[in-house]
């Protein structure tokens, strides 16, 4: 069975970092891109956003620019979500998602939130002093 896990949430205080784990189990990450997402409460999920397969192409969102990192181990089947500078704003449930592509688009980071196919279950990242 397919599966993705977070790990890594907890509390913070503003200005702290954490960083999210989240690690395939019944498939490889080689050739999949894989999305971080966060949902607040009363909000609408947005992306913050991806990492390309091997790992050599990242894109952020706005909101998380020069703050937060993507970055994976595909020997370890994982991928993390380093986030640094922590506001009260990014409280939220952090989710991965992994889109699969084909060992031609080795280096293409995917957007697009309807394009990812596997989800985990979150981890809440609360930020409060």
């Amino acid at each position: 069975q397919l599966q993705l896990v977070e790990s890594g949430g907890g509390l913070v205080q503003p200005g702290g970092s954490l960083r999210l784990s989240c690690t395939a189990s019944g498939f490889t990450l080689d050739y999949y891109a894989i999305g971080w997402f966060r949902q607040a409460p009363g909000k609408e999920r947005e992306g913050i956003f991806c990492i390309s397969p091997d790992g050599g192409s990242t894109k952020y969102a706005d909101s998380v620019k020069g703050r937060f990192t993507i970055s994976r181990d595909n020997a370890k089947n994982t991928v993390y979500l380093q986030m640094n500078t922590l506001k009260t704003e990014d409280t939220a449930v952090y989710y991965c998602a992994a889109t699969y592509l084909s060992h031609r688009f080795g280096s293409v980071c995917v957007d697009e939130e309807a394009k990812y196919q596997y989800w985990g279950q979150g981890a809440q990242v609360t930020v409060s002093s």
